[in-house]
């Protein structure tokens, strides 16, 4: 199982006459993306100083800010040197999107270093692929890890892999995996299978492994996915689909992580039972 991620933007303020002024307000994340475009238009770089992508030049800029971010979080704190070598920008132009990034939040700076900011714990908190999922789920998932002893989480696809959306640490001795919220894993990880196998083929980031079709099938069929140190010896892990109504395509898997010695058909039956209250919990809001 694989390290993790996350993402944001704002406004720029416009001079207004003769109106009373008006209290400042938390910047959203589709002001942060504005204010990057407008500031940076604004200063009219040339075309060398601006990052290679296609399309408009607002693309190029929201690219290079979001890379930016992308290489601070796997950093965790960095220069604007190191973080401009890592996004294949010069170093001018990604000082400058860091510089504003900062000015909004998403950043902090730290020394001569960045790292992140307020503001992206706030924008990246908030997304759920559900409404009501993030307060549905915890105690559920606690009770859960306390009956088991198994790390519990709930993952959804992005981008053809595994994100991990919230996670309760298990309770037994020596847990096989350490997690957080934002990591990414394979679609390959149980919890990925079982929402793949919902989703059908079109939804695969490449071409399928020979066995997919029939593995797929099982899935469907048993309601669990399973992973037996497929992916990481000494990992396995059984994960079930959650769903905001009965029939409706799953929205995000609810899985356990533990080690071999541990039984997945047992603990399967209690993350079933898990899901299916998390699930009742979801339609009645």
């Amino acid at each position: 199982m694989a390290g993790g991620h996350d993402a944001p933007d704002m406004r720029g303020r416009a001079q207004v006459r003769e109106r009373p002024a008006e209290p400042r307000r938390a910047p959203t994340a589709g002001a942060l993306a504005t204010a990057a475009v407008t500031r940076t238009t604004n200063a009219a770089p040339s075309a060398a100083a601006m990052p290679a992508a296609p399309g408009a030049a607002g693309r190029s800029v929201l690219e290079g800010a979001f890379g930016l971010l992308e290489a601070v979080e796997r950093a965790g704190e960095a220069g604007p040197t190191r973080l401009a070598a890592e996004c294949g920008l010069p170093k001018s132009t990604a000082h400058r999107l860091l510089e504003q990034l900062a000015e909004l939040g998403a950043l902090e700076r730290h020394g001569g270093n960045y790292r992140m900011g307020p503001q992206m714990f706030r924008l990246g908190h908030r997304w759920q692929p559900y409404p009501g999922l993030r307060s549905a789920a915890p105690q559920p998932m606690r009770g859960l890890a306390e009956l088991t002893g198994a790390a519990v989480g709930i993952c959804v696809l992005w981008k053809g892999q595994t994100l991990v959306l919230e996670w309760v640490p298990g309770t037994g001795a020596g847990q096989p995996v350490e997690c957080r919220r934002g990591t990414v894993w394979p679609w390959r990880s149980a919890a990925g299978k079982v929402l793949m196998a919902a989703a059908g083929p079109t939804a695969l980031p490449g071409p399928p492994p020979a066995s997919w079709s029939r593995e797929a099938s099982v899935i469907r069929a048993r309601g669990a996915a399973f992973d037996r140190e497929e992916l990481v010896p000494g990992v396995c892990c059984v994960a079930v689909p959650l769903r905001g109504r009965p029939g409706q395509a799953p929205l995000a898997s609810l899985c356990a992580v533990t080690d071999p010695a541990h039984r997945l058909e047992r603990i399967a039956d209690a993350v079933t039972r898990t899901a299916q209250v998390i699930s009742t919990s979801l339609r009645g809001r």
